[in-house]
């Protein structure tokens, strides 16, 4: 990424993101380098900047730095969760895995450590953005679990007639169980480079928060004592 030159001007309807980083040097080369790519940028420098910005603008993704004074990016995601479905890609220089999952549990669609190579952060953008997308009106494979359906296709989880909110991790893993629907899975075979076992174990948690009656006592995400886990479907 260079800052030589002007940044290109953006096409009127291409996504718009909020780029929230402290660091006035990474601000200006994402807001170049996204722009340079199709995308409308604004910039942030903290959580109280990005609070402003998002009370007068509606942004289609947010990338946010876990490291800032004051309210950090995760305090400032678990926030948002409470009012607001906007999806947050989070930049972190730490690498311990306890933080990453701190990131996920707060509500974080996806994360991206530092140093990163500008290409991959354009291919999770990218990625993120078109699951988030409006479904188109095919018929795509489903399966039903109870009161709930997941889209295979859309990557779409609809519980008792609601559409409900996942993170690109989540349906990454829904994926894999309806495709494996009624076949226990490991950890590893859940796993991807990035996250940990431990990591899983957090996102299969989350996942029975918002299929299950009771999470304590799942019924169609179960464990399979030294195997991994299962979903159950109809």
């Amino acid at each position: 990424m260079t800052s030589q030159s002007a940044p290109r001007i953006p096409a009127d309807d291409a996504p718009h993101i909020l780029v929230v980083d402290d660091d006035r040097r990474i601000r200006e080369l994402l807001q170049r380098y996204l722009a340079d790519n199709g995308y409308r940028v604004t910039v942030a420098e903290n959580a109280a900047a990005a609070r402003e910005q998002l009370e007068g603008l509606m942004f289609d993704l947010l990338v946010l730095d876990i490291m800032m004074p004051g309210e950090n990016g995760v305090d400032l995601t678990r926030s948002l969760r409470k009012m607001s479905t906007v999806p947050i890609l989070m930049l972190t220089a730490r690498t311990e895995i306890d933080h990453r999952i701190s990131g996920l549990e707060s509500g974080a669609d996806d994360y991206l450590g530092k140093p990163f190579e500008p290409r991959e952060l354009l291919l999770r953008i990218a990625t993120i953005l078109r699951r988030v997308q409006p479904a188109d009106e095919r018929a795509d494979e489903e399966i039903s679990f109870g009161a709930c359906r997941f889209n295979l296709e859309r990557g779409e989880l609809w519980c008792r007639d609601e559409l409900v909110r996942l993170t690109t991790r989540e349906v990454q893993l829904m994926r894999q169980f309806a495709i494996n629907a009624n076949r226990p899975l490991s950890r590893e075979d859940l796993c991807d480079t990035e996250l940990a076992e431990r990591s899983i174990d957090v996102q299969i948690n989350r996942l029975r928060r918002k299929i299950e009656p009771d999470p304590r006592n799942p019924v169609y995400l179960q464990t399979v004592r030294g195997e991994g886990y299962i979903l159950k479907s109809d």
